[in-house]
């Protein structure tokens, strides 16, 4: 029996050791130089996004094992190598670690007195129609522009002489209570901060989540929010980089995050409150489906985020990034035709919490939260805005406040335990694993056995290896083959092919699976379950 941990599936590089993923360079250092196109598209996008690749990089040393959790807390994984580029994570922790509920214990006092929230990302990140959550109930906030213009620039879009366009002390801006949408709606495309809301966005159901987690802990205790969200719809990661210029029809996200940084830390002292930033939020990938340059690119923004905002906000507090999985592209009717079937983004957007422990958090999939009804393969309706903030709100809760080693459930080895037998053990949040039987059946038929499980290779003609049967088994799956497995070149996959056909409910995604925990938690805004569903994910398995 040979086993595969997830350490042995980490960048290589710069790219993800999986089948489909193309060698590129990796430093953590300067950012990358160069580009590859990205496939797939999402929204009005039309085609791919520049992706950028990383050149170079010395390659970082390994992190040191975690320690094994007792109880319910989960083990703290090692720290990420140092050097040029990433170096391989430490070992996973123990398994465990309950929901949150009411009534839990008191968590850590909040870094600041406001919170900053700043969240990035494309269509997903900028809201729908129509906005449910239009007052506060507690007391998160947001920056109003008022009638400044933002950025301040010539009908052009020209930096005129002498006029920082992005200047935080301008007068007009004032701190206002969060609700939905966080700015007047936007109708054209493309279009960039200010003028990126679509509707409701995840932010003010994020927010409240998290207050009303605290308050539930002590009733007296409080835990304020701002939120700052400057994504683009339909934009690949080249527009939310650090840039020049940035005043532009597309690009002017980072500029706006540290502008908002600047205005709020302002007016946060002039308030008698501190202010510091406490989480990015990318809601992203669609574009950069297949952009193998897509992890470096993703590194280097929240290195810059830590770089420049500290000097804004006076924090010495390291800023983490959460990211969810895209599960539209390429293959919904809304991505641009692409021939791959399976997305590299959805892999880096898991694998960069396991090497990167601490900096980056993958949150979840969201291939089970409810369509748009356009039912684009993409879109999420406002429901689906709102269950994606409290699940954000939830794991933010875990880790930021409660301290505790949160992670998704993923994949944590793979093996080989006979000659017709595949076993992935997963980390399962709360136990037991179970299926989700609302979701339709694969329509791959060698996959319709598999509840969102895969098994390809090279030595067959369609790459398809048949699987006759799956089965949960404590902390894992087996999936059985219907005959005897290939012996070399073997990758297990799940909720990562594109179906060529759209779920027929929940999101409509191409891609989805069924295994989920045990989760109880619901959120007080949808009033909806809310558990958390296995990541996508592929990885090889040994010979």
């Amino acid at each position: 029996m040979k086993r595969s941990s997830i350490r042995h599936a980490l960048l290589i590089g710069g790219c993800l050791a999986f089948a489909g993923c193309g060698s590129t360079g990796s430093s953590s250092g300067a950012g990358g130089s160069g580009g590859s196109t990205g496939d797939g598209g999402s929204g009005s996008a039309k085609g791919g996004a520049t992706g950028t690749t990383g050149t170079g990089g010395a390659s970082g040393s390994g992190g040191a094992a975690g320690a094994t959790a007792t109880g319910g807390a989960t083990g703290t994984g090692g720290a990420a190598g140092k050097g040029g580029s990433t170096g391989t994570g430490g070992a996973k922790g123990g398994t465990g670690g309950g929901s949150p509920i009411d009534g839990g214990a008191a968590g850590a006092a909040p870094p600041f007195d406001w919170v900053g929230v700043i969240g990035t990302g494309q269509s997903l990140s900028v809201g729908t129609t129509p906005a449910n959550l239009t007052t506060q109930p507690y007391d998160n906030l947001m920056l109003s522009l008022g009638s400044a213009v933002v950025p301040d620039t010539g009908p052009d879009g020209s930096v005129l002489s002498g006029v920082n366009p992005w200047d935080p002390t301008i007068s007009g801006l004032s701190m206002v209570p969060l609700v939905e949408p966080v700015r007047a709606l936007e109708t054209s495309y493309p279009s960039s901060y200010p003028d990126n809301i679509y509707g409701e966005t995840p932010h003010a159901a994020m927010a409240n989540e998290i207050t009303r987690f605290v308050k539930a802990a002590a009733a007296a205790a409080d835990y304020i929010t701002v939120h700052t969200i400057v994504g683009e719809s339909g934009q690949g990661i080249p527009a939310l980089v650090k840039q020049t210029p940035n005043t532009g029809t597309i690009g002017r996200a980072y500029a706006a995050s540290l502008f908002e940084a600047g205005a709020i830390t302002r007016l946060a002292k002039a308030a008698g409150k501190s202010y510091g930033v406490g989480v990015i939020v990318l809601t992203h990938g669609e574009t950069d489906c297949n952009n193998t340059g897509y992890g470096d690119s993703i590194v280097q923004l929240l290195s810059d985020y830590n770089a420049d905002l500290p000097g804004i906000t006076g924090q010495s507090y390291k800023i983490p990034m959460y990211m969810s999985q895209q599960h539209g592209c390429p293959g919904a009717p809304a991505c641009t035709k692409s021939s791959d079937l399976r997305p590299t983004a959805n892999d880096f957007e898991w694998q960069l919490a396991v090497q990167h422990p601490g900096d980056f958090v993958c949150t979840g999939p969201k291939y089970q939260y409810p369509a748009h009804s356009d039912g684009d393969g993409i879109h999420l309706n406002v429901t689906g805005y709102e269950l994606l903030g409290e699940k954000t709100a939830q794991v933010y809760y875990q880790r930021a406040v409660l301290g505790k080693d949160w992670q998704p459930l993923m994949p944590i080895s793979v093996t080989r335990t006979s000659s017709t037998v595949v076993t992935v053990q997963f980390h399962v949040p709360v136990a037991p694993l179970t299926w989700d039987t609302t979701f339709d059946a694969p329509s791959i038929a060698a996959f319709k056995n598999g509840k969102g499980f895969e098994l390809y290779t090279s030595a067959t003609s369609s790459g398809y290896v048949t699987i006759s049967s799956v089965a949960i088994s404590g902390d894992s799956v087996q999936i059985t083959a219907s005959a005897a497995l290939p012996t070399t070149g073997l990758t297990v996959g799940y909720a990562l092919v594109n179906q060529g056909k759209q779920l027929s409910n929940h999101s409509k995604a191409v891609r989805w699976g069924q295994l989920r925990d045990s989760d109880p938690f619901t959120g007080h805004t949808t009033n909806m379950a809310n558990p958390n569903y296995a990541v996508s994910f592929s990885m090889p398995v040994p010979n």
